[in-house]
């Protein structure tokens, strides 16, 4: 849509309507004429921009929020309306239709990957508390029983509104309607500051501890007695004269309690207000459809768990008698030759390289780990040289990345480069340093600083063997005891995968694989229909060809293939408001490796493959005996118009990575690296819809909270922005 707004409202005789195409709450795709009105900010410290929105088609009459092009290309400002599209649309999932749903604003629909991103709301019902001057007694226990319900219903889910003020609370004289959604966290994250005094509590301002929903019981607190006062608290205590108001009193006088833990919780001050009313609720809660798929993931386990022992096979292991290694352009198994040694010289020409001259130890090793080696292994193939260390820390590791051109391969395995070199495996124990530093900084020239800028990677070029395998990377892996092993990463074409003999050669020395599902090809969900007309695509019921092709070429020991291996829905901010993709994807980084947590989200990601897709994209876990399965994005958001317009944020790149190195012993992992993947490990219980902590939260951008911190707060919106909104 054009960013031109009409002031008013385009009406008969006007303009011609722009168009407005996004996604409704279902899924499903909605385009029509839109007439829009004029602009304001409800907050001058945020972002979003507010407007009337007309659709033509049905005359229906919404509220945009929506970010300018300029605010858009800031991932916290995107942060901020992600953060507020998945509470909307997580809300409208657990309230549907209920008496419970008018407390929060209805979401129409959102449109979230372009580059002036918006949400769609039914408008406001009623009047911010902020041009609220009088309250009669009666209403007031109403206005306190509605906003403690709210923050009930907001609490049962883990969430708690950082924003609650009296620019965000709605009266229409008979029920209270909460905004600001895109202030909620999770309850139990780390508080950042955030907020303006008083109405946010003290510890939230000052961002200490951790999130909890008595932080905004403070708040509710605040807004009362305002209302009931017509002047704001302080800032860090009760109010003086709060025994002057004796059902302010009654009710909140601990909510004013200067740290959390002395607070109640809203369901107690809802009990106090409407006594039962916290215990009455009760959602509608669907049948636990997830519950045979994940019982058929524990048995699947089961099974594993008693099949016999993986039996060593020939050249595994983190080292090899014979000194050969696997070339990673040729394919063919080479070793240390100091007769064939070379080193590049001023204008980046090879030159040969005598070590026998150099008889200073600590001159050598560094010789050597700038020199290169000549393969010859295969005198077809073109003339290549391979890095001197990459033939002399034992066999490397050899990692493939598996599936067809689309899934996105290339974009993850530069998102995982990217992370390593960011101290990302440090938490782990790991440590690292490039193979070749030459073509190290030229991966992260050509490859990973484009695609954080927000460039669209091409796929990567072909280096030989048909396209089968294509070299992308290799770095040395430091352990915690000081071990180091090498760690090459491949990426095995999709459609180009071929069976040859070569193929075959390679695949019997693979160490590793990470096969990457890509949700537009195998789950049937009408929210990704948009993502398959603009690529092109269909669901394929079949699984992907190139799993097959990989998995058909790998020898079986007792009835599994022993190959470690992790599968990873990629592209999965495609669903991250989709359940239980929105739990995982919204999780901060790993900083430890947990075999349960681990577990958990493989039975979760299987669940949902074997409910939508089908038992063949499960089939590498089917055949692979420790497979674990992820969820990621590489991205964070899908491009626009070949760009992505924030630059591209990854989300946990590095947990499938992090999961096969500790099934290889370079991560240390409790109760061994056989209970990661088939070990035992505590049944895990199913939550209660309107229990479950489970909505989208985005991590708090760090610039509009200091934006907070720096200041008293964002402004209350004056008379003029009250009637727009209205």
């Amino acid at each position: 849509m054009t960013s031109t707004t009409h002031s008013p409202l385009s009406g008969p005789g006007g303009p011609a309507p722009d168009k407005l195409a996004f996604t409704v709450p279902s899924g499903r795709r909605r385009v029509t004429p839109v007439r829009v009105g004029r602009e304001f900010r409800r907050d001058k410290l945020l972002p979003q921009l507010i407007r009337k929105t007309v659709l033509d088609d049905e005359g229906q009459q919404c509220v945009q929020v929506r970010l300018s092009a300029k605010d858009a290309a800031n991932p916290a400002a995107r942060a901020l309306l992600d953060t507020e599209a998945g509470t909307a649309l997580r809300l409208n999932q657990v309230l549907g239709d209920t008496e419970y749903a008018t407390l929060f604003p209805r979401i129409v629909g959102y449109e979230l990957d372009t580059a002036e991103p918006f949400l769609l709301y039914d408008p406001p019902r009623g009047t911010a508390v902020a041009r609220i001057h009088v309250m009669s007694a009666t209403d007031q226990e109403v206005f306190t029983r509605d906003l403690m319900l709210a923050l009930r219903l907001l609490e049962g889910q883990g969430l708690v509104p950082r924003g609650v003020s009296p620019a965000t609370v709605f009266w229409d004289g008979a029920r209270v309607q909460l905004w600001g959604l895109e202030s909620v966290t999770r309850t139990g994250r780390p508080r950042r500051p955030w907020g303006r005094s008083p109405f946010c509590s003290p510890e939230q301002r000052r961002g200490e501890a951790l999130a909890d929903s008595r932080d905004a019981v403070w708040s509710a607190a605040q807004v009362l007695y305002q209302l009931v006062t017509g002047r704001t608290g302080p800032a860090d205590r009760p109010p003086a004269d709060l025994g002057d108001h004796r059902k302010l009193d009654q009710t909140l006088r601990d909510a004013f309690a200067p740290r959390a833990a002395e607070r109640p919780t809203p369901a107690q001050v809802l009990d106090l207000v409407a006594p039962g009313a916290a215990r009455r609720v009760r959602l509608a809660v669907p049948p636990d459809e997830t519950r045979p798929h994940h019982e058929a993931f524990e048995e699947a386990l089961r099974l594993k768990r008693q099949a016999p022992a993986a039996r060593p096979q020939n050249g595994s292991g983190s080292g090899s008698t014979d000194g050969e290694v696997l070339c990673p352009y040729c394919l063919e198994t080479i070793r240390l030759d100091l007769t064939k040694l070379f080193v590049t010289d001023s204008r980046m020409q090879y030159k040969p390289l005598n070590v026998n001259g150099i008889n200073n130890p600590v001159r050598r090793t560094d010789v050597m780990r700038g020199a290169v080696q000549k393969c010859t292994a295969d005198p077809e193939f073109p003339v290549h040289y391979i890095p001197v260390p990459y033939l002399t820390y034992g066999r490397p590791l050899t990692v493939a990345m598996v599936g067809q051109s689309s899934t996105g391969k290339s974009h993850l395995l530069a998102q995982m480069i990217a992370a390593i070199t960011d101290g990302g495996l440090e938490p782990f124990g790991l440590k690292w340093q490039s193979v070749n530093p030459e073509q190290h900084a030229r991966y992260v020239r050509d490859r990973v600083q484009p695609l954080r800028g927000g460039k669209v990677l091409d796929h990567t070029a072909a280096l030989g063997m048909d396209d089968f395998a294509r070299f992308v990377e290799s770095l040395l892996i430091t352990d915690a005891r000081g071990q180091v092993r090498p760690v090459a990463f491949f990426d095995l074409g999709g459609e180009d995968l071929v069976r040859t003999d070569a193929a075959l050669r390679f695949l019997l020395g693979v160490d590793a694989l990470i096969f990457v599902v890509d949700p537009a090809l195998a789950l049937p969900l009408p929210q990704l229909d948009h993502a398959r007309e603009r690529w092109g695509v269909e669901v394929n019921r079949d699984g992907d060809l190139a799993f097959g092709t990989v998995l058909d070429r790998l020898p079986k020991n007792g009835g599994y293939l022993d190959v470690p291996a992790a599968m990873v829905l990629g592209k999965a901010d495609l669903l991250r408001f989709q359940p239980p993709v929105d739990r995982w994807l919204s999780r901060p980084p790993a900083t430890s490796l947990d075999p349960a947590l681990i577990r958990e989200e493989s039975r979760d990601v299987y669940g949902l493959l074997r409910r939508h897709a089908g038992q063949a994209w499960l089939r590498p876990f089917d055949a692979i005996r420790r497979c674990t399965l992820h969820i990621a994005s590489a991205t964070g958001a899908q491009e626009d118009h070949g760009r992505y317009p924030a630059g591209a944020g990854p989300r946990r790149v590095l947990e499938p990575l992090v999961a096969l190195l500790a099934m290889h012993g370079l991560v240390q992992v409790p109760g061994g690296a056989e209970a990661l993947a088939v070990g035992e490990a505590p049944a895990f219980e199913a939550v209660p819809w309107e229990e479950a902590a489970d909505a989208v939260g985005a991590e708090e951008p760090e610039r509009f909270e200091r934006s907070f911190e720096r200041s008293d707060g964002p402004e209350e919106p004056d008379g003029s922005e009250g009637r727009e909104l209205q």
